[in-house]
């Protein structure tokens, strides 16, 4: 390796290090989350499509497993959910099914207004779509609100989501500690996120997802920034190891990973301490 080589080696943060989403010319956190937020204003008109095209359609798959995974707390009538990061509310959705005929109060939040509104013009749809919710059941709420700085008092929640969208986040550990702040005693939250499959699957994922995926995202979207910061923000984040110390570090017990899909997406779990 070349002397300069070895210096921008050496100058790589290790990923236990990082503290949160680094796109391309942010230099603080507070540039991050304005970068990121720009980035899914500019996709949302075609966000859906995409994520399903580009996941062959096994998003939905793993957005049913996340919420069956907390089946006893959604099948409460008196629980209260958020699901951060919501997007366009396909993980709200999912946890409003899975709910089933029961009542729980279930809230999407995300700091994209162009997302949020598609997420309410989805919601609205659902009455005539019939398999889509449950007769009788309490739609989803949506409200526009940065992940780091929840308008929610303490211990007001019994679960906390995140579907592909903690990555995001300009700060994980402050990410964490909002999420317990939120949350009642004995409260759980599930972070379903990407991960790097390792061996021969691994080698054929990373050519897909960065050198396929992102020429697919940039002509279907129109736009190229989102879809060359996925990968990247994939390969900054966290590995299973280090997100779990995080997890326990911000008071979140019993903290495990379960790979899908071969480890190209996973669930965090953990517990606030009763």
């Amino acid at each position: 390796m070349s002397g300069t080589g070895l210096q921008e080696k050496m100058q790589e943060p290790s990923k236990a290090t990082v503290i949160g989403a680094a796109p391309e010319g942010a230099s603080d956190r507070h540039s991050a989350a304005r970068a990121v937020r720009e980035m899914f204003n500019s996709i949302a008109p075609r966000y859906d499509l995409l994520n399903h095209v580009l996941s062959f359609n096994i998003d939905r798959m793993w957005w049913r497993q996340t919420a069956r995974a907390f089946r006893h707390i959604l099948r409460r009538n008196d629980s209260r959910i958020l699901d951060l990061c919501c997007g366009t509310g396909d993980m709200t959705f999912a946890l409003r099914r899975q709910a089933g005929k029961s009542s729980p109060r279930i809230l999407g939040a995300d700091f994209s207004h162009p997302m949020l509104q598609r997420a309410t013009a989805k919601s609205a749809r659902n009455g005539s779509d019939p398999g889509s919710i449950e007769p009788g059941s309490i739609e989803p709420g949506w409200i526009e609100a940065d992940a780091l700085s929840l308008p929610f008092p303490n211990a007001h929640f019994d679960l906390v989501t995140s579907a592909f969208g903690f990555r995001n986040l300009a700060d994980y550990d402050a990410g964490l500690r909002e999420i317990v702040r939120v949350l009642r005693p004995g409260g759980e939250c599930g972070i379903l996120d990407f991960g790097e499959p390792k061996g021969a699957m691994g080698a054929l994922y990373r050519i897909y997802f960065k050198q396929v995926l992102p020429r697919v995202g940039t002509v279907i979207s129109g736009v190229r920034g989102p879809y060359a910061y996925l990968p990247a923000s994939v390969e900054r984040f966290p590995p299973p190891e280090e997100m779990l110390k995080r997890m326990k570090r911000a008071d979140l017990m019993e903290a495990t990973w379960t790979p899908y899909t071969f480890g190209i997406a996973g669930l965090y779990r953990g517990k606030k301490l009763s």
